[in-house]
């Protein structure tokens, strides 16, 4: 049965790991238990913010999740984070908590790399000035090059050999090394189609192995570059430099201790924010809206005054917000997470026989790749499914590909519909559970 993906902090002593985890799992919109059997310490839960299908719809007003929350058709999804260990060069080779950070990092489905912009720490974690914060996103990928190719290569010998021998594809002789890393042979094959390799694999060179495992890596744990601190003053130069070296599409801007701080003040009613935005109201803003009791709100005493005045040029005006929601955002987007929902009927969007009133009660994400079969698995368990029904009661393969935008689920008795839209199509496909 597919599991829940898995999104892994990793970063150097003193970058903001810590704070960017307390951000991202310090949320307002924690409601009730969680949908995880067990979360053991180094785990958390985070809040993914997506579009809730309840405003696509017009029931908004009748959306409330059993998990996180739903305003106004903007939806909080619980996700399971993993604080990675500690890292510092030479982890392949056992330094520091090398072992446990590559053993913790094998269970992770993407990464988020938290880098200290400011560069006030070097490569150890200890307090310096000017160090180059691009050396920490190269060494880090080496670190990981590292474990994955000397693993491959001890063992390359005997694999060429039995590869010859068995006749076996490329896919499956890497799949067969690449299992212990949580690697299926749909993200081997994505790994090789990017480098569109002519020849066998019993004639690849060491140079060739090695892109492989630089495409797998990519693949199989895809990076999003959490560059912290940026409201540091020499954290600009250091965000440039980055911006030139790394693909744009994997950079998010942070600042996690701001973000904990309005999240705090919000919480203590000094201040009106909404995870993630760029608008904070005080009292005084919402007094000088035209809102004589400034919606409720305390009032800050001169230095809380001053930071958040501060907080707002440096941050939020400067960059739009504080990055966090975006961070996870990036990673959910770079797995190309899709959200399903299933209810019981497709038609009303309630989920329990007894319950008539409130709508999309669940929600569950399910990773890129992922097959309409699969879904059906996730939510029905191991019911065998007999055929899959779309619009016209036409037939539908269970190994057609679910992807962003095909994301509404509903269960009624014996049959799943899957309701898949986009801004100028529907389809309703219907899963027959039972024997065909």
């Amino acid at each position: 049965m597919p599991r829940d993906p898995l999104i892994g902090l990793v970063g150097k002593p003193s970058a903001g790991k810590s704070s960017t985890l307390n951000s991202l799992t310090d949320a307002s919109s924690k409601v009730g238990n969680f949908p995880f059997t067990t979360i053991d310490p180094q785990r958390a839960i985070g809040y993914l913010q997506i579009d809730c299908a309840c405003a696509r719809f017009n029931v908004s007003d009748r959306c409330k999740p059993n998990y996180g929350a739903c305003v106004d058709g903007r939806r909080s999804v619980p996700i399971e984070l993993l604080d990675v260990a500690g890292l510092v060069p030479g982890a392949h080779e056992g330094k520091g908590l090398g072992n446990k950070f590559l053993d913790d990092l094998r269970h992770a489905d993407a990464l988020i790399h938290v880098v200290d912009a400011s560069g006030t720490v070097d490569a150890e974690g200890k307090e310096t000035r000017g160090y180059d914060p691009s050396v920490d996103i190269a060494w880090l990928r080496s670190e990981v090059v590292a474990w994955i190719l000397g693993n491959l290569m001890q063992k390359w010998g005997s694999l060429r050999r039995r590869h010859v021998a068995v006749k076996a594809t490329a896919t499956e002789t890497l799949q067969l090394q690449f299992s212990g890393y949580g690697s299926t042979t749909v993200v081997v094959n994505r790994a090789l189609d990017r480098l569109g390799l002519k020849e066998p694999l019993e004639a690849w060179s060491d140079e060739t192995v090695e892109k492989v495992v630089n495409a797998f890596i990519d693949e199989k744990f895809p990076t999003v570059i959490a560059l912290n601190k940026i409201d540091h003053p020499d954290a600009d130069k250091n965000i440039a430099k980055i911006a030139k070296m790394q693909d744009p599409g994997s950079i998010v801007l942070c600042s996690a201790i701001s973000e904990i701080f309005l999240r705090k003040m919000a919480k203590q009613n000094y201040i009106k924010y909404v995870e993630g935005s760029e608008f904070v109201d005080t009292r005084e803003d919402l007094i000088e809206q035209g809102d004589p009791n400034g919606g409720g709100l305390r009032e800050l005493d001169e230095k809380s005054r001053n930071r958040i005045e501060n907080l707002k040029d440096m941050v939020l005006y400067r960059f739009g917000s504080t990055g966090v929601v975006q961070v996870l955002s990036k990673a959910a987007e770079l797995l190309g997470l899709v959200p399903v929902f299933p209810v019981r009927n497709v038609s009303t969007f309630v989920t329990g026989a007894n319950d008539t009133k409130y709508v999309f009660k669940d929600c569950v994400l399910v990773k890129r790749g992922s097959t309409v079969g699969d879904v059906a698995r996730k939510i029905m368990g191991d019911a065998p499914v007999a055929f899959v029904e779309g619009v016209g009661n036409l037939r539908v393969s269970e190994d057609d590909l679910v992807s962003v935008g095909k994301n509404d689920v509903s269960v009624n008795s014996g049959y799943i519909r899957f309701h898949m839209s986009r801004l100028t199509d529907r389809q309703v496909l219907s899963f027959k559970v039972g024997r065909a």
